[in-house]
């Protein structure tokens, strides 16, 4: 996907929080991504946008996820490890945390097709 066109939201300490990708030519109708390229509301206009993207910030990063596809045990709870223009780097969350040796599952940026969806909210004994 071109992402040339793309215009990064930072917040006030230079953190990149999200990207307005632009349905308009002039800019004045974009449709706001997070970090990892998923589209997070309808096509709006670029001040709501931003104020979307800013209100979000990158709890995105901190959140574990899953991603389709059988990649067996690697993917039951992901952690994001990095993630560039280069593009997402995963690993099983649980021995990430703990600093165990993991298989490391790359997904392209941006993750348009949401192929990494949040991970379900685990019970509570």
């Amino acid at each position: 996907m071109d992402t040339s066109q793309w215009i990064s939201v930072q917040r006030d300490d230079g953190e990149i929080v999200g990207y307005l990708e632009p349905v308009a030519e002039d800019y004045s109708r974009v449709l706001p991504r997070n970090i990892l390229g998923h589209a997070i509301s309808d096509a709006c206009d670029y001040a709501d946008g931003d104020g979307l993207l800013q209100e979000r910030g990158i709890k995105e990063l901190m959140q574990p996820w899953t991603l389709d596809g059988d990649f067996g045990e690697a993917t039951s709870e992901l952690a994001i490890i990095e993630l560039s223009t280069q593009g997402i780097v995963v690993a099983n969350a649980l021995r990430t945390k703990a600093l165990k040796p993991t298989e490391r599952i790359h997904v392209d940026w941006p993750d348009v097709e949401q192929r990494l969806k949040p991970a379900a909210p685990r019970a509570r004994p």
